[in-house]
């Protein structure tokens, strides 16, 4: 039986690679390779680009309403084809099926709000201020961009680029990961159904040689990126050094070490039924995951007791069975990365409470699993709490009071979420406005903003100036120009020296 090839989608088709290249992709419950998928050579990206190239600019002539029309008939599509979506992502990428619905839910949202692209492109006009002159701006098309995405969302984070792209005038490539690569193609079809034209969606499958010619390439005018810190910092680097006529944009999202901070006055069952949510949900492979517990004061001993019985108690299986609570790591490498982590902390003295190395689950016992793991005693000079671990790990930290709290966050390099369980308004105030932390909850694990806000953190979790989706996006994908206009009637005679100012 020969093995399932995943390729490129350039041009409005699948497109077979020439590039001689690939990689095994594999279904992590059972650590069985499923499919090759294709690795690109310089060349095939250049194809991409100049398909979309080709088919910018008609489409960025295309009225907004039109762009909108393409959008609602891609949402009823997604809505048709959510649980294809959701297998496939459980498939390759291993997490619960209802969190991978639950993932292309959110995608929809963000298609949702592109579809408001006539509302969300209206600028502003003055009239006549000063001397029969009027001035109004326009936000405009960039062009080509591009999108490269992690493995942890193969489909809520493309979603996140590709539709405010499209809806505001420009072509895109989306470069997946070649993890679990299969969305992406299952993306471009419905696109392609929903009425696109050929060349404004295109899928690159590829590894660091697509990515790095993606961001070499003149005509790509804006990337956006999601993933780890490392590889943010470097495409924001090789795009504010890239020179030309309009270098490249860059909005590149880095990684994170979330806290959560439990007060003593706070619900302590509300507190831990969060924790286990956070922290272990999608076996921890969320920028949003909380990794760290902060434990304020007196509650810290009780949090620690209520934790370990429900972090033992984790249903842990092929994420297709429907009691399923978390499924495998992504990879066989990924998994002994977070081994790895693991053997730090109890190296470095921290309290092991939850050992979730060496679990085996029936029936997949060569699956990519690891139970969920919880440590105590856990100190800031610590390999584990310094670093994104991306695995099914919480460490619990202990202070003293709230502002030793704060103060331990703000120390910390990344800042991408945070969150705080309280019954004290006067508390969550403080903590709101003096945490330095792109996103905040107040009783809330995973404040992910919705579709209409913007999404991204501070610090080293993010590298650019704006956000992703919501009108920060919209920013991004367009470039603004002012007008000033007027007629012959209201024009003096004689040339004018000074500075103009209104009259």
């Amino acid at each position: 039986m020969s093995t399932p090839h995943i390729d490129h989608f350039i041009n409005g088709k699948l497109t077979r690679s020439e590039s001689g290249r690939s990689q095994d992709v594999f279904n992590p419950a059972t650590g069985e390779a499923t499919a090759k998928v294709s690795l690109a050579s310089v060349a095939e990206v250049n194809a991409a680009v100049a398909a979309a190239s080709a088919a910018a600019p008609a489409w960025a002539e295309t009225a907004p309403l039109k762009r909108a029309r393409v959008l609602f008939k891609f949402k009823e599509l997604i809505e048709q084809n959510q649980d294809a979506l959701a297998k496939a992502i459980t498939l390759e990428h291993g997490k619960v099926f209802s969190d991978a619905k639950g993932e292309v839910t959110r995608g929809l949202e963000i298609v949702e709000f592109a579809t408001g692209i006539p509302q969300l492109l209206k600028t502003q006009f003055t009239d006549n201020i000063g001397g029969g002159i009027d001035n109004w701006n326009l936000r405009q098309p960039l062009g080509v961009t591009a999108g490269i995405t992690p493995f942890n969302f193969p489909v809520m984070v493309p979603l996140w680029m590709a539709p405010i792209a499209i809806a505001t005038g420009n072509s895109f490539i989306l470069k997946p990961s070649e993890r679990d690569p299969s969305p992406s193609l299952m993306l471009a079809e419905l696109f392609k159904r929903a009425g696109l034209p050929d060349g404004v969606f295109n899928v690159v499958q590829g590894d660091k040689v697509a990515v790095d010619a993606l961001l070499e390439h003149p005509e790509v005018q804006a990337v956006s990126f999601v993933g780890s810190t490392p590889i943010a910092e470097y495409i924001y680097r090789k795009a504010t050094e890239r020179a030309g006529t309009f270098p490249l944009r860059a909005q590149a999202l880095g990684g994170a070490k979330n806290h959560l901070v439990v007060m003593p006055d706070a619900n302590l069952e509300q507190a831990v039924d969060a924790l286990i949510g956070a922290a272990y949900g999608s076996a921890g492979e969320r920028c949003m995951a909380i990794s760290v517990a902060v434990a304020v004061g007196s509650v810290a001993d009780k949090l620690v007791e209520a934790l370990i019985p429900r972090v033992k108690a984790l249903k842990v299986k092929n994420g297709m069975e429907g009691d399923a609570e978390m499924g495998p790591l992504v990879t066989a490498a990924h998994k002994a990365k977070v081994e790895g982590y693991i053997q730090s902390g109890v190296d470095a003295g921290a309290k092991l409470l939850v050992d979730g190395r060496g679990l085996k689950v029936p029936g997949h016992e060569n699956g990519f699993f690891i139970g969920g793991t919880l440590f105590d005693n856990v100190t800031t000079d610590m390999k584990i709490y310094q670093e994104e671990i991306f695995g099914p790990v919480l460490c619990v930290v202990r202070v003293p009071d709230f502002a030793e709290a704060v103060k331990l966050i703000n120390a910390h390099e990344y800042g991408n979420g945070v969150s705080l369980f309280t019954a004290d308004g006067n508390t969550a105030h403080e903590f709101s406005r003096r945490i330095q932390v792109g996103m905040v909850g107040i009783n809330v694990p995973i404040p992910v903003p919705m579709a209409w806000h913007s999404f991204g953190g501070w610090k080293r979790s993010l590298f650019g100036d704006t956000h992703a989706y919501g009108e920060e996006g919209i920013r991004f994908y367009t470039r603004y120009k002012s007008i000033m206009q007027r007629w012959s009637a209201t024009i003096g005679k004689g040339a004018e020296f000074t500075m103009p100012v209104a009259k």
